[in-house]
């Protein structure tokens, strides 16, 4: 009797430095990969609050995959919560970039028992742990720590909310480290204080390259019509991301030029507010304003490449993922003149910078209007990226931050 064997699959293959060389260079590889080989027998975890739906997650994940294929061991584990724990950490959240909240010891309590919880589940037994945000923040002060513990924020902490900052301080400031995005973040701590600007991965679904055929697909495919130049805002739905502020922009510059909106989101499992955000937003559809709630990553990169314009219009912005990941795609972007922005942003360089809807409504209707300044601004913003926000720059910024980390704690307690 003759058995039938499956064929085995095609072998799968991470992203390696090396296939960062024709975008930045042998010389740059070869410089990160020479300091990453000093610490290949560290093993380092990151936690933080969800696997998908906003940026670190997204940085994460691509992250941790790039140091493992360097040979540095290196996990990512994820809390678990309740939906009223998350409820507040998203008030901590909005807190931390200068919202008022009503904050009572219900809070706190709800807050630190269910990490507490997540404590008691989780076993860290590595060379360094970086904890993500402020989900996850008080895990710290139930170790008996062997290693250094790094706090990395990734919030606007330009003008925190006082009384939560102060509560949060608290825990902050047993971390061996923080790190922020920006120095300008910077608080008084009594613990130092890094600065690493975030980056994307060239070759992930969100930001490979397509063929005109798969972006007349993924858009096809959600009944996006094409027959107008497309202005498009992809983020999580979050007020802070101000997706009322760009219809209103959209609906202004409709009296001028012919196009259609797309505002493209998703809910975060550790965002509770979003689907109150998304369906606020709902009743402004019309036939030229889409808006969908999807976890799609071509969708989200076909967008990217096939819009007039690319809009973050945040009110408040750590860094904005999505501004460098259109940016990469040569897109004509338009950005929030707040926080992390202004770094990928050169205003009339490689993109706008708007402080209000009119001045966006004005920056939309004059790049609808000038194909020729959407490609020039498009190529500038490229090259940006290429030269500061590719995920093989923030490798090596986590490799020199180690390294000196490991300079002085003397980390290699598994070196026989």
């Amino acid at each position: 009797m003759t058995r039938f064997i499956e064929p085995e699959p095609a072998p799968t293959r991470l992203v390696t430095l090396e296939d960062y060389a024709p975008l930045v260079g042998e010389e740059a590889v070869e410089r990160i990969l020479a300091k990453t080989r000093r610490l290949r027998d560290l093993h380092i975890v990151h936690v933080n609050s969800t696997y998908y739906g906003g940026g670190v997650a997204e940085i994460l994940s691509s992250l941790t995959l790039l140091f493992n294929a360097a040979g540095v061991h290196t996990g990512w584990r994820v809390i678990q919560g309740r939906p009223d724990f998350f409820n507040i950490t998203k008030k901590f959240h909005n807190a931390l970039q200068g919202a008022e909240i009503n904050f009572t010891e219900l809070k706190r309590s709800v807050y630190e028992e269910v990490v507490y919880e997540n404590a008691v589940r989780m076993h860290f037994d590595h060379d360094l742990v970086v904890v993500h945000d402020p989900q996850p923040l008080p895990l710290i002060r139930h170790y008996r720590r062997k290693s250094p513990w790094l706090w990395r924020c990734h919030v606007d902490l330009s003008a925190p909310n006082r009384e939560v900052w102060r509560y949060l301080r608290g825990f902050i400031e047993q971390y061996d480290a923080v790190i922020l995005h920006l120095p300008e973040y910077a608080q008084r701590l009594q613990v130092p204080q890094r600065f690493i600007m975030p980056a994307i991965n060239p070759f992930n679904t969100t930001n490979k390259e397509l063929s005109e055929e798969e972006i007349e697909e993924r858009l096809a495919n959600y009944g996006i019509p094409t027959d107008l130049p497309l202005v498009v805002q992809i983020s999580r739905f979050d007020r802070w991301k101000d997706p009322q502020g760009v219809i209103e922009a959209f609906r202004i510059a409709r009296r001028e030029i012919d196009a259609t909106l797309v505002l493209v989101g998703n809910v975060a499992t550790d965002d509770p507010e979003g689907q109150e955000v998304f369906a606020s937003l709902c009743a402004c559809r019309d036939d030229r304003i889409h808006i969908l709630s999807v976890q799609d990553s071509a969708l989200v990169n076909a967008l990217q490449r096939r819009a007039a314009v690319v809009l973050q219009k945040s009110l408040r912005e750590g860094f904005g993922l999505t501004v460098t990941e259109a940016m990469w795609k040569g897109a004509a972007v338009i950005g929030g003149n707040v926080g992390g922005i202004r770094h990928q942003i050169r205003d009339g360089v490689n993109g706008f910078l708007v402080n209000n809807v009119e001045e966006a409504a004005a920056r939309i209707v004059q790049l609808v209007r000038d194909p020729d300044l959407r490609r020039r601004l498009g190529a500038a913003a490229r090259r940006t990226v290429r030269e500061r926000f590719l995920m093989s720059r923030l490798m090596e910024d986590h490799v020199d931050l180690v390294s000196s980390i490991e300079a002085r704690f003397r980390l290699r307690s598994r070196v026989p």
